[in-house]
């Protein structure tokens, strides 16, 4: 739909090549950057355009405000289609979002993501794959899924099992949101600049013309503080190393810190049926490649879809809001090993 007397405001994605640079500003801040297949359909004709354009030697992509870098795909657009059925519309919004996050993957050109603000799920999808990922002290990123009865789709069955240690095991169960400063020391991130030099890197990366981005981008970065995972990472590598769920779940009550009541607490709200079939995809990704993982993610994510625990998950976290989901099993005791064994077959 164009709307003239808007001209340009109403665009979700602005997509602009000039000065060697082309930039992708993402400007759908009501629903916090939100992916929907207009806006995938925009990023990715500007990518394959900008592929193979000589004039266009580096790609910027951040976003209009600073409350959300990208909040991920848009899940209730996704939850909408599968309640009245609408198999097709599923899947094509998961197939055009992972699509783009292999062509960023796959990008022969450097790729910078600035994260001002929230960067969840498949914001991390339009981020993590590409060349650097800078974050301020106000970016805040997380893998949330099983919150929401899904799982870590966009390729995360990819990076995740490795990141150091268990990190990923950590974020990719508990959906733990974590700083800037967490997301430098774990990889996620690439570099750390303070919200005040932003606007001065936005001009530099432009001056530049694309040439020598990473050193660029290293004159601005600056050390982190120490993160909140500082104290946390030994435990994190003991509790989440384990060969099973439920070992994960003893570990965890075994440490008898707070850190660990928090995180088996956490583990306890969100689903079940997630967290097995979370746990299950990053044992199979932690060995395969991303395109493989991307096209497991996509099976399953259009079998999830139609799950009573994502239906129910979106429903209590974006519809109506009550934050009170409830799973089917309630709890990870009443999976019993057939249920669990069915449920791993989502992903074949």
């Amino acid at each position: 739909m164009h709307h003239p007397a808007h001209g340009t405001a109403t665009e979700t994605v602005k997509a602009i090549a000039r000065g060697g640079i082309g930039s992708i500003v993402l400007n759908r801040p009501a629903a916090l950057n939100a992916l929907d297949l207009g806006m995938i359909g925009s990023m990715a004709s500007a990518l394959e355009q900008w592929r193979t354009d000589d004039a266009v030697r580096a790609v910027v992509i951040r976003s209009s405000s600073p409350k959300a870098f990208c909040s991920g795909g848009d899940i209730r657009a996704v939850r909408a289609a599968a309640v009245r059925g609408d198999h097709e519309a599923v899947r094509a919004l998961f197939a055009a979002e992972y699509a783009m996050d292999a062509a960023i993957a796959a990008y022969p050109k450097p790729y910078v993501a600035l994260i001002d603000g929230f960067a969840l799920g498949g914001g991390l999808g339009i981020s993590v794959h590409g060349t650097a990922r800078v974050v301020t002290e106000r970016a805040t990123l997380a893998m949330p899924e099983t919150g929401i009865g899904f799982f870590p789709d966009i390729g995360a069955a990819y990076f995740l099992p490795r990141l150091p240690g268990a990190v990923g095991w950590y974020l990719a169960l508990a959906g733990t949101r974590i700083s800037a400063a967490a997301a430098v020391e774990t990889s996620l991130a690439t570099h750390y600049v303070t919200a005040d030099r932003l606007p001065a890197l936005e001009r530099a990366l432009d001056a530049s013309g694309g040439e020598d981005v990473t050193g660029v981008l290293d004159r601005f970065a600056s050390p982190p503080p120490p993160s909140e995972l500082c104290g946390h990472y030994a435990a994190i590598e003991r509790c989440f190393s384990a060969p099973t769920l439920d070992e994960v779940f003893e570990r965890l009550a075994a440490e008898r810190s707070d850190w660990a009541a928090e995180t088996l607490d956490g583990l306890r709200r969100v689903s079940p049926a997630g967290l097995v079939l979370t746990f299950e995809l990053l044992r199979r990704g932690a060995s395969t490649t991303l395109a493989e993982c991307l096209d497991r993610d996509l099976r399953l994510a259009c079998r999830v879809a139609r799950s009573h625990d994502f239906q129910e998950g979106v429903r209590a976290a974006l519809v109506d809001k009550d934050r009170n989901p409830s799973w089917r099993p309630a709890a990870l005791a009443e999976l019993a090993e057939p249920d669990r064994a069915e449920l791993h077959t989502w992903l074949d």
